[in-house]
């Protein structure tokens, strides 16, 4: 495709947030739009996350801070970060890619980068809310991050003021009194951390209502959706992809995106292509919660020491955390469940945790850096665009990534 041709046919690999968001966002810039994925819109990474749209805070996984966590994270049953060396070449590149990356100076590169990005989705999102008036118990009430100790909160401190010089919205390093005052539901919990960082403007929404609205959109004007469908692989001639084989035969397409969240790796490998995408196992619980003042917090709150977060989704209370490093493997665990439900408890035990919780298990997409894939890469075809490898972060950054790939996709190779 060159610079004065008009839009063609687009092939989107994928229908999570990131996949649907690029789908949106190339129809409205024209494109015909095909979107295919195994399953159903939202039903991977997307549909059970935590929620939470950090804008301003994107600190990378990939922290200096690693290296002296490393003994427990290989070796502790209780870890929330737990690496399961397993007999697989692309776990290990992968892991010494982030080990490679824990450093002071990648970790601030990669922040800055990610805050601009993350600032880009913040005001696609909203425009696009605004357009679509999708219900998704979307909320603007902010967010906590608790510390457990001197020297983490100071670590928090010192990452507060570098995302301040980079432009970063207005956030606040508070006491536990002042956290309370923010989030009275802390009161019981207060003496357990030595501080907080707030950000006023952060955001929440129910990531899977989101996928589900889009999808209804799209379709509702003419996006082709081809799901329960899996991409075996992408057919390749001379410098492009002409077609994607599914196991239900071909989809020939003038372009195609790669939005396959933790399947980017393996259809990336079979055209040659490095994609050092992994995936990062989470888990979540949503649990129902009422009005009653101080029982479940209002505003977004993560544990830093338990690596857990929690968002308030209308009644609902979603609580998310743990990442594994244990290849596709998506059974939920009783025990990651029941510790997600103790804390909680230990949190916020006016919170009913009897009922039924949803239980969930999915894969994040993961970079060693914790910095995306999007656009073009090194040696891909010319009509092959990735948009892959967000992390923890996918619903965060999914209409910036969805811009810029769109951007680029009208630039000529």
């Amino acid at each position: 495709m060159n610079a004065s041709s008009s839009p063609g046919h687009v092939v989107v690999i994928g229908a999570g947030i990131v996949g649907l968001s690029t789908a949106w966002q190339l129809q409205r810039d024209g494109w015909q739009v095909t979107v295919i994925d195994r399953e159903q819109p939202g039903a991977g990474a997307s549909g059970g996350n935590g929620a939470q749209l950090s804008y301003s805070y994107v600190q990378p996984l990939a922290d200096p801070s690693i290296w002296r966590q490393l003994p427990k994270l290989l070796l502790a049953d209780d870890s929330p970060l737990k690496f399961r060396l397993q007999m697989d070449p692309h776990q290990w590149s992968w892991g010494m890619r982030f080990l490679a990356a824990c450093r002071t100076g990648v970790s601030r590169d990669t922040t800055a980068r990610l805050l601009a990005l993350a600032a880009e989705s913040r005001q696609a999102f909203e425009a696009m809310l605004a357009q679509e008036e999708l219900s998704c118990d979307f909320s603007t009430t902010g967010k906590l991050v608790v510390y457990p100790d001197a020297a983490s909160f100071d670590s928090a401190r010192r990452q507060l003021d570098l995302q301040r010089a980079l432009g970063g919205q207005a956030q606040a390093a508070l006491s536990p009194s002042q956290c309370v005052d923010v989030e009275p539901a802390l009161a019981h919990y207060a003496q357990r951390f030595a501080g907080g960082i707030h950000t006023p403007s952060e955001c929440a929404a129910d990531c899977l209502k989101v996928c589900l609205g889009l999808y209804e959109r799209l379709k509702a004007r003419g996006v082709r959706f081809e799901l329960n469908r899996q991409v075996t692989r992408l057919l390749k001639r001379g410098d492009r992809v002409v077609a994607a084989v599914t196991d239900a035969g071909e989809m020939a397409a003038d372009a195609f995106v790669l939005a396959a969240g933790t399947s980017s790796a393996r259809l990336g490998r079979a055209l040659g292509l490095d994609v050092p995408v992994y995936p990062l196992k989470g888990y979540s619980v949503t649990l129902p919660v009422g009005d009653t003042p101080g029982q479940a917090p209002k505003v977004s709150v993560t544990d830093i020491a338990r690596k857990v977060v929690f968002a308030r989704l209308g009644d609902r209370l979603r609580v998310a955390g743990m990442a594994e490093l244990v290849g596709e493997n998506r059974q939920v665990t009783a025990e990651r469940i029941d510790s997600l439900l103790a804390t909680t408890r230990d949190v916020f035990p006016q919170v009913d945790t009897s009922a039924d919780a949803a239980p969930w298990a999915g894969l994040r997409p993961a970079t060693p850096t914790g910095l995306p894939l999007v656009g073009r890469v090194a040696d891909a075809p010319v009509n092959l665009m990735l948009n892959a490898g967000h992390g923890a972060l996918g619903f965060t950054l999914a209409f910036g990534s969805a811009a810029r790939l769109a951007r680029e996709l009208r630039r000529p190779a």
